[in-house]
């Protein structure tokens, strides 16, 4: 599972770096742009506010809309991105834990939330 995180975190940061790139074809920067605003979007498939739920078609939806993107992108150019993307990660150790910390923390303390929400 891990493995599959560094492989999509690593994907999606050689995206953004490829978005900068001057060879990348306008479908691929409108496809990362459209994984970035549906990310950041209140609007889902299916509300952020269902606990779960909501993320669920996140973490479906924006890694395969960043896939096919990448999919679009010349050899060279992603080749170039990743390599970028790999070197931040040898400068960076701690980031990948730290986001995924900071993850379980969030949805730790929404579950607390709720709790004492619905809980009295």
């Amino acid at each position: 599972m891990i493995a599959r995180v560094r492989f999509i975190w690593r994907d999606a940061l050689a995206l953004l770096y490829a978005i900068r790139d001057r060879r990348t074809p306008g479908r691929a920067r409108g496809a990362a742009v459209l994984a970035l605003l549906y990310a950041l979007s209140p609007v889902d498939l299916l509300p952020d506010v269902a606990p779960l739920l909501g993320w669920g078609d996140d973490v479906v939806i924006v890694p395969t809309i960043l896939a096919l993107a990448a999919r679009s992108l010349p050899a060279p150019v992603l080749a170039d991105a990743r390599d970028r993307s790999a070197r931040l990660g040898r400068r960076l150790p701690w980031l990948l834990p730290a986001l995924g910390a900071v993850l379980v923390l969030g949805v730790a303390a929404l579950i607390w939330g709720l709790v004492r929400l619905l809980g009295g």
